[in-house]
């Protein structure tokens, strides 16, 4: 029996039970969706995280407390001050420190729990952000510890609805009325949270009225500061670091109390997390495929008893265990085929809904199919239709004629 004959003869015979091969199918079918939907969420979710951290700024640095260390020293003003006007600090372009703080906002009783930020204004281009009406906060305002405010997208709409009027509105944070006098421009939400859901105000006007009073005032939580160029972050890091060491009187030798992470860092770092789950979910999907293999090998043991009679006939006519073997391996490779076909169709389907789904809530989540997904799940489900098969198979090739043809 030639290649062609024996695929004709397995479409016809899995065509006999078109109700036992469809359920067969589906097994594969729902693996193959899994492993394809699955590993489209991993690699979108790290597309997305990674696209989100970059659009801030390829030469941004982010200075942090290390609580770790013993009698560490908070970062101050007054360190963000010293890294700017030192005359080491050659590489670096701005410096902008900020403090957060949580905090219920309201308006005409409406009430919201955004990130507040207390910021200078360095934080607008170091940060990236874009006032789309109205103005950033000034050195005016941070000098004065006016009680301004600059609102996110998602801040206009949950307490005004509109933008339409709502310069010279005064929001109520805390138990202090601040007046809008900007609204940020709208960049929609990621997968690692919202940018739009913020509120800016002075730093001063921060850490005078928002920030506890057992804190210092000048105690800061980031200092994000913008290098030159991409190219010069490597020594705007050695600078960064000889200015705190000396700022906090730290010897050589000692543990730092900050640390200096560049966007690289923490693009790497996330990454690193997002390929840690797309394997995770690759590797659910695959235990689904699996039990759709058990499927194909229970269905096939089943046809085994079934077709024993015309096992023993076919080889009574010459047949040998060779032809027998591969006519009910290639049934099984067919149900792993088609089951895999099937099975990316309805993976790049679901992909598609969970990718409207994230557009329809307004966050920049797409999950990404590759070819190399696809051509994973497909081969994997055609081997898990062989492997599957291949006992049946051995067990059918085995029989001897005679007792075949006995069999009731």
């Amino acid at each position: 029996m030639n290649k062609m004959r024996f695929l004709t003869d397995a479409f016809i015979s899995l065509n006999s039970n078109k109700l036992r091969t469809g359920l067969t199918m589906l097994g594969i079918i729902i693996g193959v969706a899994a492993v394809i939907s699955m590993l489209a969420i991993g690699q979108g979710a790290s597309t997305s995280i990674t696209e989100s951290i970059q659009s801030i700024g390829t030469n941004l640095l982010y200075v942090t407390t290390d609580t770790s260390v013993t009698n560490y020293q908070p970062l101050t003003v007054h360190d963000a001050q010293a890294i700017e006007e030192s005359p080491l600090a050659e590489s670096i372009a701005a410096v902008a420190p900020s403090v957060q703080v949580n905090m219920s906002v309201s308006y005409n009783g409406v009430s919201i729990s955004p990130t507040i930020q207390g910021v200078t204004p360095e934080y607008e281009s170091v940060r990236n952000k874009k006032v789309e009406i109205g103005i950033f906060i000034s050195e005016s305002h941070l000098e004065n510890a006016e009680t301004v405010a600059v609102i996110g997208a998602d801040v206009v709409t949950d307490l005004f609805g509109s933008s339409v009027g709502v310069l010279g509105e005064k929001i109520r944070i805390g138990n202090t009325l601040y007046t809008v006098i900007g609204i940020l421009e709208q960049k929609g939400g990621t997968s690692i949270g919202s940018s739009d859901n913020q509120i800016l105000v002075p730093l001063s006007t921060a850490n005078l009225r928002l920030v506890a009073k057992s804190k210092v005032n000048d105690v800061v939580n980031l200092i994000s500061i913008s290098a030159i160029d991409p190219e010069s972050m490597d020594q705007a890091i050695n600078e960064i670091t000889a200015i705190l060491q000396s700022q906090h009187n730290i010897q050589t030798g000692e543990d730092l109390d900050f640390s200096v992470n560049s966007q690289e860092d923490i693009t790497e770092a996330a990454t690193s997390i997002t390929q840690v789950l797309t394997i995770f979910l690759g590797g659910i999907g695959a235990i689904s495929l699996l039990v759709g293999g058990i499927g194909i090998m229970n269905i096939m043991l089943v046809s085994v008893i079934e077709r024993t009679k015309e096992i023993g006939l076919r080889k009574a006519l010459g047949a040998r265990n060779r032809d027998i073997m591969l006519q009910f391996l290639m049934e099984s490779l067919v149900i792993g085929l088609i089951g895999g076909i099937f099975g990316v169709a309805l993976g790049w389907g679901i992909s598609s809904l969970i990718g409207g789904v994230a557009a329809f809530g307004n966050t920049a989540f797409n999950p990404v199919i590759t070819a190399d997904s696809i051509l994973l799940a497909t081969l994997f489900s055609i081997a898990i239709g062989l492997v599957f098969g291949l006992y049946p198979a051995n067990r059918a090739a085995k029989l001897e004629p005679v007792e075949a043809l006995r069999t009731e």
